[in-house]
């Protein structure tokens, strides 16, 4: 049994993506889908934006993630079972498992980009998001007591393996936080701006709820979603809201997702996407045969792409 997952988003500048959208006709024609949606070309802007999670940046994420996938299907073959995104890659589940079209998503990728700007823009400015590795669990949780016991703020935003974690907090207890993960053989990575997934931000996701989703009228997944906050299994209308606004105040938890994908069947795995990080972990590595659908792989010649095993 076949399961795809989109990964999340990293911060992708303009080079990275913008020769595939150019090249790959399925990325070309759904761009084309987007600037009628967006009324601006979708290019100029994400030039513009550089790094980072602006609205034209997600949407050129998401044109990715959705034009690899269609790839796979028609070039490879594939037909999944399962599928799951990780973080920002619920949104191409969504447009995938076609509960909305791709045109809606666009538009449900940039509303809810403004919304969540506007939010931030006011609230929890100081909270940042770092993401760390080579730290076990129980270290984790012995720093993030010590935290909890000098009153400092923090919530675990995400779980990607047993050794790797995004926290958010205070922007000024990251240098202590920091410190004490390196004291214990740990790794700092990246820091995120706005922060992301923390039952701190419930009144985010009212607004969400209230200002965003009800323009958009969902359908039945065509094929079950595994939601990546608990590794449930979404095959409703209601049930891909409920995942969308969970998202913004739930963790991801990816040895959960992984699990339910295992547990259910799943034997091989097609990541379509940018990923440096969700199918590549340990976790995913070590129960899947992992098959890394990128843009090289989809621009390759016809005749090389038969000899890559699937």
């Amino acid at each position: 049994m076949l399961g795809l997952i989109f990964p999340g988003m990293g911060p992708s500048g303009y080079a990275e993506l913008a020769k595939f959208m150019m090249v790959s006709p399925r990325a070309r024609r759904l761009r084309e889908a987007a600037d009628s949606v967006l009324e601006y070309p979708l290019m100029d802007a994400y030039r513009r934006a550089g790094e980072g999670y602006s609205e034209s940046s997600q949407v050129a994420f998401l044109i990715t993630c959705f034009a690899l996938a269609e790839w796979a299907q028609e070039e490879l073959g594939i037909e999944p079972s399962l599928c799951s995104g990780a973080s920002f890659g619920e949104k191409v589940a969504v447009a995938y498992t076609r509960s909305l079209s791709f045109s809606d998503t666009v538009r449900l990728t940039v509303q809810l980009a403004r919304c969540e700007e506007a939010y931030f823009r006011r609230e929890y400015q100081d909270v940042v998001t770092q993401s760390i590795a080579r730290t076990a669990g129980p270290t984790l949780r012995e720093i993030l007591a010590d935290m909890a016991g000098r009153g400092e703020w923090h919530d675990i935003s995400c779980v990607v393996d047993d050794d790797f974690f995004m926290v958010s907090m205070r922007e000024r207890s990251l240098e202590r936080f920091n410190g004490a993960v390196r004291a214990t053989g740990g790794l700092p990575l990246r820091v995120m701006r706005p922060p992301m997934h923390s039952s701190a931000f419930g009144e985010l996701r009212q607004r969400v709820a209230d200002d965003v989703l009800k323009d958009f009228r969902f359908a039945d997944p065509r094929l079950p979603i595994v939601a990546d906050q608990d590794g449930s299994v979404v095959d409703t209308a209601e049930g891909v809201k409920s995942m969308l606004l969970n998202s913004i105040v739930q963790p991801v938890n990816w040895p959960d997702t992984l699990r339910s994908m295992r547990e259910r069947g799943v034997k091989k795995l097609y990541v379509a996407g940018p990923d440096a990080l969700f199918g590549r972990v340990r976790g995913a590595a070590a129960s899947f045969d992992v098959v890394t659908v990128n843009q090289r792989m989809a621009l390759r010649p016809k005749r090389l792409v038969e000899w890559v095993p699937v």
